[in-house]
Order: structure tokens, then C-alpha cells, then sequence
């Protein structure tokens, strides 16, 4: 090979080495949506950059999902044991759980009352069904054609008809609907931290969770760009009752929500607050012997934390 065969492949190199127009701008980020890290059989744990920065914190998105037939779903509810609301490890402690979060939001006048429909079993936490939160997180199946946990979008199934098909229903807001259409939000804009349940074209249940605050409608477009084809996503909880422990096979990840526009604008918060209700996951091999030996005295942990005054 001569000189003039060299340079001209040096010069090839170095033009493909900049294809694509330089460097990205600080809004433009290129996602790995493929990274994920397996925690136990049929579940798998990964973190991302969000499309956009937001204006505090890290600007991570993660995101856990799992195979709905190796889980059992539940839904823990104070009211329906002790009256005692407790942090997520008091909960997973208690009742032996893999995975811990928010339910949904919970009343500001009653604290141990969900802010929509829940019940547990033949315990009815709200008996309300509320007009305009248009999703059902319904799980414990009480017959074998539904899976352990699916969410409902409720104006394309009529939760008269199914009301029995399962034993926990918690009722929430809607951001994607049973088409994977985005269901974008007309009220007052915020931004906050957020916890969201969703199902996936895979079959598998998903979790989003953002501690950086960003608004429900940037969120929603976050999932929509997903190659996950989300469905029925349903807003669980926002600001610094945000809540996620994931504990299982030796991996411990928690996760703390923190800011929400107008009632707390701060990015502090480092612990769990205190939940009146929760969903908790477990191995379905390991639901049988938790349930023997289940003791809700073995609640130290959720009286050490004070509960922030909101």
C-alpha cells in the first residue's frame, strides 16, 4: 500500500468516525433500551438516562419488570391489620415480600384510606369507585384465565363483570390506555417524582420509576418511546411518598421519591415515609411458607423513621 492509499483511507476514517452531525446537544441523549440486569428468574432491573434532563437530581429512569406467572401479587393494607402505616421494609419484613411499592395515593384526610378504590380480600379499604381514575390494578386472581396481576383499563372492560375475577383491587389515574394510546393530562401542570405500573407487549409487568421531577405528560411520552409497547399505565403515587425496595437474590435496590411542584420543592428527602397501603411481590415458591409464619409484631424498623409533616 503507497502513501497516497494511506492517507486517503486516514481521511476515509476519521469523516465516518463523525458521521451524524458532532457532538449531541445536552437535551439529546442516546438510549440503550436493551441493558438489563437479571435479579432473580423472571425479573430484570435496569436504569437509564430520561430523554430529557430534568431541572434537579440525576435524570435516571428506572425501570423493573417481571413474569407475572412466576410472582404472587398482593395488595398490604393497614386498616386491614393494625391500623400502622409503615415504611416499605417494615412491610417486607413483616410479610416476607421481594419487592415493595406505593398502591396508589392515599387520602390526606384519612391517612390509612386510599384516595380511590382498594380492596384486600373481603376487606374494603374505599368502597368508592372514582369517575375520572380510569385504571384498576387488579391481582390474586380467584380464576384461572387471568394472570397474578393485570391492570384494567375501565372503559374498555366493565368492572361489574369482573369484579370477582380477583381478591385485591386498587383503583388509579390513567397515562396510557388499554391501545397504548397516550392519555395525556389536562390538570394543572407539576412536576414531580413518580411511581408508575404498566403492562408490556412481552406479557411482563412493568415498574417506572423517576426521582428527578419531571411533569405527567413528559413522563407519558417517555413510556410512549419505549420499545416496550406499554399499556394501561397507571400513576401510583408522586413526590416523596414515592416509594420502591427491591429485595431479592442479594440484590438490594431502594428507591425514594422527593420533589413535587408546590408542596414540596425539595430534593432532600432519603428515606421511605411511612404507607398506609402497598403492593408486595413475592416468589411464588416462597408464598406458602411466608404466609406460616407471617408476625405483625416484626415492625420495629417503621417506628424508627418519623413521618414527614405534609
Amino acid at each position: 500500500m503507497n502513501m497516497k492509499t494511506i492517507l486517503f483511507s486516514l481521511l476515509i476514517s476519521i469523516l465516518l468516525s463523525s458521521c451524524g452531525g458532532g457532538k449531541a446537544s445536552a437535551q439529546d441523549t442516546v438510549i440503550d433500551y436493551s441493558n438489563w440486569t437479571t435479579l432473580t428468574k423472571g425479573m430484570e432491573y435496569r436504569e437509564m438516562d430520561a430523554p430529557t434532563k430534568s431541572f434537579i437530581g440525576d435524570s435516571k429512569i428506572s425501570l423493573l419488570r417481571m413474569d407475572r406467572g412466576l410472582f404472587d401479587f398482593n395488595i398490604f393494607s393497614a386498616s386491614k391489620y393494625d391500623s400502622i402505616p409503615r415504611d416499605l421494609h417494615a412491610w417486607a419484613d413483616t410479610f416476607h415480600l421481594n419487592v415493595v411499592f406505593n398502591s396508589g395515593m392515599y387520602s390526606q384526610i384519612n391517612p390509612l384510606s386510599s384516595r380511590a378504590y382498594l380492596k384486600v380480600g373481603s376487606h374494603v379499604n374505599n368502597g368508592t369507585l372514582l369517575e375520572n381514575f380510569n385504571l384498576m390494578m387488579a391481582m390474586n386472581p380467584t380464576v384461572k384465565q387471568r394472570d397474578e396481576v393485570e391492570i384494567l383499563d375501565l372503559t374498555c372492560e366493565n368492572f361489574n363483570e369482573m369484579n370477582d375475577q380477583f381478591s385485591c383491587y386498587a383503583q388509579g389515574l390513567r397515562m396510557i390506555d388499554c391501545n397504548g394510546s397516550p392519555m395525556y393530562w389536562k390538570k394543572k401542570i407539576q412536576s414531580c417524582s413518580m411511581i408508575i405500573a404498566a403492562e408490556g407487549g412481552d406479557g411482563k409487568f412493568y415498574l417506572i420509576f423517576c426521582r428527578s421531577p419531571y411533569t405527567h405528560n413528559q413522563m407519558i411520552d417517555f413510556m410512549i418511546g419505549m420499545p416496550y409497547k406499554l399499556r394501561n399505565a397507571i400513576y401510583l403515587e408522586g413526590g416523596p411518598e414515592t416509594s420502591l425496595l427491591i429485595d431479592v437474590n442479594g440484590h438490594c435496590i431502594e428507591k425514594v421519591g422527593s420533589w413535587v411542584s408546590d408542596t414540596w420543592e425539595s430534593d432532600k428527602n432519603d428515606h421511605f415515609w411511612r404507607l398506609p397501603n402497598v403492593v408486595g411481590v413475592r416468589k411464588i415458591e416462597a408464598k406458602k411458607r411466608a404466609m406460616t409464619t407471617i408476625d405483625l409484631r416484626r415492625t420495629t424498623r417503621s417506628f424508627l423513621i418519623p413521618i414527614p409533616i405534609q
